[in-house]
């Protein structure tokens, strides 16, 4: 179950618009007024992890398991490489003209594809695997979306420290590959556990 975790802070705390956006709150001084922010990315994160583990739970099963397993594999993997070749344009980040609000921490993360990238592995591969469903799952996804709150929260927290010195690309850089690093584990964690392992039982 630690892969679950170790995936979601990999692809929440990579860079991404909405931890831009709080990385800006911060930068401007409004890391504490943008809580309300943080709070709809959660939400947003929390309804994302209801929706797809209540799907996840009643279509992903047997065989159709391994076959995802393979599939988020693969798309885990190619998020590491591209997380780890990235590179942050900081210079477009440009002052807030208005504080952020729940309002568009909320309708944001729902319409942004970084966070159905973080929800869609984990509720139809991982919970099913990890026979994570019904109370647990609800609590599991509440754990998670707490996390996504965290998220860009820290990027405003960073960027309320550190002022203008945050615009070294050097630190999202080594952020990056260390992110990139977790995802490829997790990938072949699932890989080992939920493909290579039930196809062996099968051989044998």
């Amino acid at each position: 179950m630690s892969a679950i975790i170790i995936y979601a802070l990999g692809v929440m705390y990579t860079p991404g618009p909405v931890n831009l956006l709080g990385l800006n709150a911060g930068l401007n001084g409004q890391a504490k007024a943008s809580f309300g922010f943080y709070l709809g990315v959660g939400l947003a994160m929390l309804t994302l992890f209801l929706l797809f583990g209540w799907a996840g739970a009643a279509w992903v099963q047997g065989d159709t398991l391994i076959v995802l397993s393979a599939l988020g594999c693969g798309y885990i993997g190619y998020l590491a490489i591209k997380i780890a070749g990235s590179s942050i344009d900081l210079g477009a980040v440009r002052q807030a003209p208005r504080v952020m609000r729940f309002r568009d921490g909320l309708i944001m993360q729902l319409c942004n594809p970084k966070g159905i990238v973080a929800t869609l592995p984990i509720a139809t591969i991982q919970f099913p695997a990890a026979e994570i469903h019904g109370v647990s799952l609800v609590l599991w996804s509440i754990g998670l979306a707490m996390l996504a709150v965290g998220a860009p929260g820290s990027y405003a927290l960073i960027g309320a420290l550190l002022g203008k010195r945050i615009e070294n690309p050097i630190i999202f850089k080594g952020f990056n590959l260390a992110m990139a690093i977790l995802l490829a584990g997790v990938a072949l964690s699932i890989g080992y556990e939920h493909v290579w392992l039930p196809l062996a039982a099968r051989m044998d």
